[in-house]
């Protein structure tokens, strides 16, 4: 790995029609594509790093946050630069869990976060922890990429394929024309608030969990959201350099808040019986 070749990698456990609409709120241009059975590959164009504003580590744990939090699915986010490369896991609201190497392959992370990352995902508690183990211990033949290499390959027993040509270490000009080559692959581009609700709206009315997100649960976890969004969302724009990592999970906490009590309104107001009619 070099300088040239900064880069993230966005995998998400579930099906890129799901992905789509929150990616939106990444504000990023991102090139979104299957990989493998229930997994999608998202490649963003990393301006935030290009332009040195913020650390690509950083901008992928966000990123990989604000698209796991309040969604029935995980996020991986890959990240590597000149001197060190890692991955970090977002679930819902749980605290992210990650693990760091030097560019030369050197461990630098806590043993434990292998154990929660094999967890959360439902990867096998013993052989394939024993198959991670591996990661955290020294190697002199095996360089940060390597680590990366050897992650992927162990959540591919979980399914996970990238496309042909993507890999983590090359350069983001690269892994975005592997990635489009797909037949599959689309372009998602960042939206504003109103397109990002309709189709956060769109989902949600048609999709499986619509039926479940209405009646008090739904409100108190649509209002915790927004409590939790909306200072969130306002310190990382108040930074004097802002961090459009933290911004994009404090607008999807206040979007999926605004979602969940316009949706629950929505319904009510459908369900409610119209006076003077009879069924």
């Amino acid at each position: 790995m070099n300088a040239t070749s900064t880069g993230a990698l966005l995998l998400c456990r579930a099906d890129p029609d799901a992905v789509q609409a929150p990616a939106q709120l990444l504000r990023e241009y991102v090139v979104l594509a299957p990989a493998g059975a229930g997994w999608s590959l998202l490649v963003p164009e990393g301006r935030p790093w290009l332009d040195g504003s913020e650390p690509v580590e950083r901008v992928a744990a966000g990123w990989a946050t604000a698209l796991a939090v309040g969604a029935p699915w995980p996020v991986v986010a890959l990240w590597w630069d000149a001197d060190r490369a890692g991955y970090t896991l977002a679930s819902g609201f749980r605290r992210p869990v990650g693990y760091t190497w030097l560019a030369d392959g050197t461990p630098v992370g806590e043993d434990e976060a292998m154990v929660t990352f094999a967890e959360r995902l439902g990867l096998d508690p013993v052989f394939d922890v024993q198959a991670l183990r591996p990661l955290t211990r020294a190697d002199r033949d095996a360089d940060a990429r390597a680590r990366l290499l050897g992650l992927i390959a162990v959540l591919a027993r979980l399914d996970l394929a990238l496309p042909p040509g993507v890999q983590p270490g090359e350069p983001t000009t690269h892994l975005r024309a592997a990635a489009q080559a797909g037949p599959d692959a689309r372009h998602v581009e960042g939206q504003g608030w109103r397109d990002t609700v309709r189709a956060e709206l769109d989902i949600v009315e048609h999709g499986r969990f619509g039926p479940w997100l209405r009646g008090p649960r739904a409100r108190l976890l649509a209002t915790a959201q927004l409590t939790a969004g909306l200072p969130l969302l306002a310190w990382a724009l108040a930074r004097r350099t802002p961090s459009p990592g933290w911004a994009a999970t404090g607008a999807l906490l206040v979007v999926q808040g605004v979602l969940g009590l316009t949706y629950d309104r929505m319904r009510a107001h459908r369900q409610a019986p119209v006076p003077g009619r009879t069924g």
